[in-house]
Parts: C-alpha cells; sequence; structure tokens
C-alpha cells in the first residue's frame, strides 16, 4: 500500500501537466533568404533559324493523346533582369524539359541555371512538373553553387508571352529559404 502512495502523486503530476507536453508550436512561415525575379526566353528552332533558336526538340510525341506526350526538348536560353529578350542575359538555363501527360499540357523541367555576372556568379539547380495551363507553377531549387552553395528553395513560373510553338517567356520568382555563400 506505502507503494501505491508514493507512485500516485507522480502520476497526477504526469496527467496535471501532460497537455503542456502534447501542445505543438504553430508551423510559421518563414521569409525566403534571398529573393530574385528573372525572366527566362526560350527560342525553339523550326529547322530555318540557326542563328536565333535557343532549343530544339530531340524527341517526337509519343502519340498518345493531343498534348505533346514525350516530346524532350534541351536548351541554353537566355535569363534577364527584365522582360526584353535582348537586354544582356545575367544567367543562362541549360537542360532539358519533356511534356509527359497524355491528358493535358504538362512539362517536367531539370535545369541549371548559369551565373557569370559581375552581381552573381555560381549556379541554382531546379526541378519539377509544370503544369502550363495553371496561372502560376512552382519548381524546386534543389541545388547549387559559388553564391548559391547548397541552395534550396522555390521557384515559381508565369508565362508572361507564347508566340505560337516557336517562342515563350517565363518570369521566374526565385525564393532561396537556404543558401550558404561560399567564403575564400
Amino acid at each position: 500500500m506505502r507503494m501505491f502512495v508514493v507512485k500516485y502523486p507522480f502520476f497526477l503530476v504526469l496527467i496535471t501537466f501532460s497537455p503542456i507536453f502534447a501542445t505543438r508550436t504553430p508551423f510559421k512561415k518563414s521569409e525566403p533568404r534571398k529573393r530574385i525575379v528573372l525572366y527566362y526566353h526560350d527560342i525553339l528552332f523550326r529547322g530555318n533559324d540557326t542563328a536565333n533558336a535557343t532549343s530544339a526538340a530531340v524527341t517526337k510525341p509519343t502519340g498518345l493523346g493531343q498534348f505533346m506526350q514525350g516530346l524532350m526538348v534541351v536548351f541554353d536560353d537566355p535569363i534577364t533582369k527584365d522582360q526584353h529578350l535582348h537586354s544582356t542575359p545575367v544567367a543562362r538555363a541549360e537542360g532539358l524539359y519533356f511534356y509527359n501527360t497524355k491528358t493535358a499540357y504538362s512539362v517536367w523541367f531539370a535545369y541549371t541555371l548559369v551565373f557569370n555576372s559581375t552581381e552573381y556568379n555560381g549556379t541554382i539547380n531546379v526541378m519539377g512538373a509544370d503544369m502550363l495551363m495553371e496561372k502560376t507553377r512552382d519548381l524546386s531549387i534543389v541545388g547549387g553553387t559559388g553564391d548559391f552553395s547548397i541552395a534550396r528553395g522555390i521557384m515559381t513560373f508565369q508565362t508572361e508571352a507564347i508566340e505560337e510553338f516557336k517562342y515563350f517567356r517565363l518570369k521566374m520568382d526565385i525564393m532561396l529559404y537556404e543558401c550558404h555563400k561560399k567564403e575564400i
């Protein structure tokens, strides 16, 4: 009986304070450490514009559905600080995208932003699905080098211009939540 009396106050204390131990702090949305807005310009090679083209289809659509599933495009596209194609590029987007669904226009991107300017030096690696019919689309920033070492974050695409199947411009809102600038 004595043993029960000794344990009983501890049991009451545990029950009394258990709601305190069970509470969780609410998730706080953090602000990005670095935010950059840039513009992506893509000019698809159509057989006669070698001098201007920045991308080319390397496969043909599969024929499954009407949304170009299977078409793969490789690119080396200029990235500018403003909406003008002929502005001085601050980076290049080097990679690929392919149409990956047969029921809607959707592409999957995998590319590296290569910076070599007075403002930034290094790379940002991006990948993810781009549901083309949505007003804005988020892709993952999965790494980087130089000024963007070990970068993690979100890149939001917004289509700003489309000219048939030969040119498009995307606004890229780059939000880096983790980024460690390499110190030399």
